[in-house]
């Protein structure tokens, strides 16, 4: 699977060839690290992507990076392993947003699986974020006059409201909302007003 890639953290130069030649089986493609350091340094690919992270690692360890990812600019998902795990360990992991928490040894399809699910995560996310991109740059294209018309009525205003509250007539505001429905790819008010929920912080 060419469209997506696994970033292996562990310090066991043995387990993360051993990863590597599991993904590679199964036709997924992974780039391996010795350290969190080395990961933050490297170039990362923009594709779906997820993490597997070692717990125990020299420096910083895989739970206190986990929870430093948003702040490096990094939102991939998490599978985390480890030889060391207690259950407060797996609770933190997973409250904190892992797709799963992996006891070494693991079986190779449960492995197989998480890294799956993780993957399945991200791309959703980057749908999602890809369609909110595609949501505010539309709305930046209206004219200053169809976002006040789209702002009115997607809160519900009437097509006469929103005349009277832009002191304009209702023909004209019809005009304005049959662009901003045509600009914004809307086929319904509902569709719009989905729309403007979503733009709720971006704008």
């Amino acid at each position: 699977m060419q469209d997506s890639i696994i970033h292996i953290i562990d310090d066991d130069s043995q387990l993360r060839n051993a990863l590597a030649s599991l993904l590679r089986s199964v036709n997924l493609n992974s780039t391996p690290y010795a350290s969190c350091i080395e990961f933050l340094e490297s170039r990362k690919p923009d594709m779906p992507s997820c993490l597997l992270l070692d717990v125990r690692l020299p420096g910083i360890s895989g739970l206190e990076f986990q929870s430093k990812l948003v702040a490096y600019g990094i939102n991939i998902p998490v599978v985390f392993m480890t030889g060391y795990g207690d259950i407060q360990m797996s609770v933190q992991a997973m409250k904190a947003g892992a797709v799963d928490f992996l006891p070494k040894p693991f079986r190779e399809q449960e492995l197989l699986d998480a890294v799956n699910s993780a993957l399945d995560r991200d791309r959703a996310r980057r749908q999602v974020n890809g369609d909110l991109s595609l949501i505010v740059g539309r709305y930046q294209d209206l004219t200053e006059r169809e976002r006040q018309v789209m702002n009115l009525v997607t809160s519900g205003r009437l097509n006469k409201q929103a005349a009277y509250d832009l002191g304009l007539s209702v023909v004209t505001i019809k005009l304005h909302r049959a662009a901003v429905m045509r600009k914004m790819g809307a086929k319904t008010l509902a569709d719009l007003v989905k729309m403007s929920e979503r733009l709720v912080g971006e704008v």
